[in-house]
């Protein structure tokens, strides 16, 4: 079973955010690393499921219609997370944390993930 790999949004790629996660030996890319940032949230999701990586975002409509399209389409993607903007960068962190302890990238593929259903707790 492999770790999850996050592929970060444009909406949600706080600096802070990613140095936390990197600190804890998350592997984590952002849409401005690979300078997407004016890609569709389509294109977002086919390139985070060409380098396997789950997408992390705060862009609930659009990658939760994505996710019933690709559902209904029988298309596959590696795993999309959801977080909530009001969560504090250390809350974002430690739910990400909690859900890559109980999930891995294999169990990833094809799910939609709210952030909320993790508590902060490790």
């Amino acid at each position: 079973m492999s770790p999850i790999r996050l592929f970060i949004d444009e909406d949600s790629m706080d600096q802070r955010f990613i140095k936390a996660l990197r600190a804890r030996g998350v592997d984590v890319i952002t849409v401005g690393e690979v300078e997407t940032i004016s890609s569709s949230d389509n294109e977002q999701l086919i390139l985070a499921t060409k380098l396997q990586r789950v997408l992390y975002t705060f862009n609930v409509g659009d990658f939760c219609r994505l996710h019933s399209v690709y559902i209904e389409e029988k298309l596959s993607h590696a795993g999309i997370i959801i977080s909530l903007q009001d969560y504090s960068i250390g809350e974002q962190m430690r739910r990400v944390l909690k859900l890559m302890t109980t999930k891995s990238a294999e169990e990833m593929i094809n799910q939609l993930v709210f952030l909320s259903s993790y508590s902060g707790e490790i």
